[in-house]
């Protein structure tokens, strides 16, 4: 196991988690009952979401919104390529097919509304857009488009727990929100997503989806309100349990500070790179609305070795990542001849490298951090 000095990434859990999760487990109910339901009721008060169901996982979220439009083999579904994998993945899950969009450019790495409206045509039934980093896709221009063509925007809204633009919660302005509580996330259960919707009759489809299609669970049954069940659509096992939902309402708690935290971090980040490494792109300057700033992208200069650069930053004990390898790039999705002219996706991608962020580091690593790069650069 690598001994860095700086991780890309670090949690700690208080006594308030833990003792979270003792309650759960002394209470002897462990799967998904009223922990969950307090946590979703938390939830959609922090987002103001009419809805609020907690899942396994973002990726499930994202494909019951996806079934829950009724995509099927013929349709397609226009998404970001710089994304995690899940973002396509959860389209290809429904037999419809992902068609990759470009980014707006340096500064702004998020789904292009002008590429948008170049890819679509009769076969398109949805957009998906992500918010990367936690910093908001053009939602306006998007959805005032997107209305117009009568086609539903789903959020992948798995970095931007505590995002918001106009003082609405990211993942509340489309027809759905997927939210991930992944271990390295703003908001950690280890595993663990939500799904957020304002739509009555989504919510509904949400609910049975999560649950095999049964219209009672085991926490009705148990609480009396039920004595059987009907299974009344094709459903799955997405449910979350009620150690990780007791997770989630104390990461909940302590959200705001996280996030302000890295604010901070991310604003002493741009200003040491500006003064040492200014050749060093820092994107989303100036962006619109407030990022949760989940993770800190820079952008190389052109020409440069990315991954030599990021073996100097090793040696000096700085873990770095990238976000991301393009998906219509991977031989999975070359292999079945999706065709994509991404010029701007894949010179940025070239060029990206992720620094650490995360609210436990202090002032004095992120100035190691920003020395350790312009050493790596020269």
């Amino acid at each position: 196991m690598m001994n860095w000095r700086v991780p890309l990434s670090d949690i700690k859990f208080g006594k308030e988690e833990k003792d979270a999760v003792q309650a759960v487990l002394e209470s002897g109910w462990l799967t998904m009952g009223s922990v969950t339901q307090n946590f979703e009721e938390e939830f959609k008060s922090y987002t103001g979401a009419k809805h609020a169901l907690a899942v396994s996982n973002a990726t499930v979220a994202l494909h019951m919104a996806c079934i829950a439009l009724g995509l099927r083999p013929g349709d397609e579904v226009i998404v970001p390529s710089l994304s995690f994998v899940a973002t396509a993945n959860c389209v290809r899950y429904t037999g419809a097919t992902p068609v990759f969009a470009d980014i707006n450019g340096e500064n702004d790495l998020t789904i292009s509304l002008a590429s948008i409206q170049s890819l679509v045509n009769h076969r398109t039934k949805a957009i998906i857009v992500m918010h990367y980093g936690g910093y908001t896709c053009d939602m306006t221009g998007i959805l005032e488009w997107a209305r117009s063509q009568h086609l539903p925007v789903i959020e992948d809204a798995a970095h931007a727990v505590g995002s918001y633009l106009d003082n609405k919660h990211l993942g509340t302005l489309g027809v759905a929100g997927c939210f991930s509580f992944f271990s390295n996330k703003n908001l950690s259960t280890g595993e663990g997503g939500m799904i957020v919707t304002n739509d009555d009759a989504m919510a509904e489809k949400f609910k049975l989806l999560r649950s095999h299609g049964m219209t009672s669970l085991t926490w009705d049954r148990h609480q009396g309100h039920a004595w059987s069940y009907d299974v009344v659509d094709t459903g799955y096992n997405y449910r979350i349990d009620e150690i990780r939902s007791a997770l989630g309402r104390e990461q909940l708690r302590k959200l705001e500070h996280f996030n302000s935290r890295r604010r901070e971090i991310a604003t002493t980040y741009r200003n040491l790179l500006a003064d040492l490494t200014p050749e060093i792109t820092v994107p989303f300057r100036d962006h619109p609305g407030i990022s949760a700033h989940h993770i800190l992208p820079v952008l190389l200069p052109a020409g440069t070795d990315r991954l030599s650069f990021m073996e100097r930053m090793k040696e000096q004990g700085i873990q770095t990542s990238i976000h991301y390898p393009p998906i219509h790039l991977f031989t999975s999705f070359t292999d079945r001849n999706i065709k994509s002219d991404l010029p701007i996706t894949e010179d940025i991608a070239r060029r990206e490298v992720t620094l650490p962020l995360y609210p436990l580091l202090t002032d004095d690593q992120v100035d190691l951090v920003a020395h350790a790069v312009r050493s790596s650069l020269t």
